[in-house]
């Protein structure tokens, strides 16, 4: 089976329901962690592996983080698929030290990076166009 059956197996019996709850905003999410955690028997019963990596940018003067995510065959190494998604580090968000506005970043990229490749859909999400009141 080529990598692109594999995905598509993947993509259709994945389930990742949203179980974290961010009170303040009243919505539920799915982590990049939950995500994977979902993922990780499918990838074991299809025989793929994921990489996640994550690479600091700049344009224009801010910088961003670029996250790749990969899915990689085990039977061919050369086989592999990759989404790529970006978030901007927020220097002036309150309450955060910049190690945890870097690491904001690259967890939301991550997501986004892993939900693209595996065709999470989360235009429903709150997380996705929630303003936190501002």
């Amino acid at each position: 089976m080529n990598i692109t059956n594999k995905l598509l197996l993947i993509q259709t019996e994945l389930k990742a329901p949203k179980n974290q709850r961010n009170n303040f905003g009243n919505y539920n999410y799915r982590s990049a962690e939950d995500i994977l955690e979902a993922v990780m028997p499918l990838a074991k019963k299809h025989k793929v592996v994921f990489k996640i990596t994550d690479e600091l940018k700049e344009i224009a003067g801010r910088p961003y983080i670029e996250s790749t995510a990969k899915m990689i065959d085990c039977t061919d190494p050369t086989m592999q698929v990759e989404s790529v998604a970006q978030a901007i580090v927020d220097f002036n968000a309150k309450g955060m030290q910049d190690p945890q506005r870097t690491g904001a970043a690259s967890s939301y990229a991550k997501k986004y990076a892993i939900g693209n490749l595996l065709l999470i859909d989360d235009t429903k999400d709150a997380d996705a166009t929630n303003t936190h009141g501002n």
